[in-house]
């Protein structure tokens, strides 16, 4: 085993919580960094000890407001790279703009790439993120990029409550193969919710492919924004027969009046992660949030070690 270089974990504001549950599993105090404003909204970092030959790892996922976390990032690298740090290693448990990855029609930008070139230019030396929206994100970096999953986790939960006749359900055709991977780890059948979009944040249901009647339908995504698709998805199923359903999520975005739908919907129990930072007004009773603490710190861990990160992809 090789280490070379001390390891210094550092945060900015959106999600301390989750930096400071890595921080204990791997036995290292969170590092001293203030993040400010200037009165005009301009992002002010101050590293409070020193970082010359560490590796450092900055946790910060650029959940909402996207646009402050990532400024907040970026300067943060900006300010390791130019205090000596040996290397980068950015932890971004939520990777803000993955959904603009592709143009999906004229004069679109490619935003989930300028993100990619904004960080390597601020000087980041290593990605690891989770459940990236689209995978093709990964090939948007010059840098290596370890892609965690957290379906095990979702998995795991769901395999201690020991649901009685099962059926794993995808809410579109693009999230088949994160549901097929659900229902093989939990032995049950797949269902495919079959929907349009006719414009962005709006889903209609227009068929259910599976046997999901008289069984406990849960529903599986990769993110819950204004949980539209998720709650209407969940009333189609109860419609067509399904005894009761419940919803997971890696990434629980919940914006606009997403948690009003959820505790308004049927579903009886929404599972989800702490990649991004729930205030207290949205955790309502019916959502049970998972840590992804401990599968992040084996990955920190790893990268610092000089060992392989392949087997957590899995």
């Amino acid at each position: 085993m090789s280490i070379d270089g001390e390891l210094k974990i550092f945060t900015g504001n959106a999600n301390p919580e989750l930096a400071h549950e890595i921080a204990d599993h791997i036995g290292v105090a969170v590092g001293d960094c203030t993040v400010r404003r200037f009165k005009d909204g301009e992002v002010r970092i101050n590293l409070g000890e020193s970082v010359r030959g560490c590796n450092v790892f900055v946790v910060q996922s650029t959940s909402a407001p996207v646009n402050e976390h990532l400024m907040e990032l970026l300067i943060m690298i900006d300010a390791l790279k130019r205090a000596s740090a040996r290397t980068i290693n950015v932890l971004i448990p939520y990777y803000g703009y993955a959904r603009q990855d592709r143009k999906a029609r004229a004069r679109d930008p490619i935003t989930a790439k300028l993100v990619a070139n904004l960080l390597e230019t601020a000087g980041a030396n290593r990605v690891i993120c989770m459940d990236l929206h689209a995978g093709q994100i990964q090939g948007f970096f010059d840098i290596p990029l370890d892609h965690l999953v957290g379906m095990p986790i979702l998995a795991n939960y769901f395999l201690e409550k020991a649901i009685e006749n099962p059926v794993v359900v995808s809410p579109d055709m693009g999230g088949v193969t994160r549901a097929r991977a659900l229902a093989e780890r939990l032995g049950a059948p797949l269902a495919i919710i079959d929907k349009r979009r006719p414009d962005a944040n709006v889903a209609e249901v227009m068929n259910i492919i599976g046997d999901i009647a008289g069984k406990t339908a849960i529903l599986i995504d990769d993110m819950i924004d204004t949980a539209g698709t998720i709650t209407l998805g969940a009333q189609a199923l109860i419609e067509r027969g399904a005894r009761e359903v419940y919803a997971c999520c890696i990434h629980p975005v919940l914006s606009a009046d997403g948690v009003d739908k959820l505790a308004r919907s049927p579903i009886r129990e929404v599972v989800v992660t702490n990649t991004i930072a729930l205030p207290p007004e949205k955790r309502i009773d019916k959502i049970r949030v998972l840590s992804v603490a401990e599968l992040m710190a084996e990955a920190v861990m790893r990268v610092h070690t000089h060992r392989s990160v392949s087997q957590l992809f899995d």
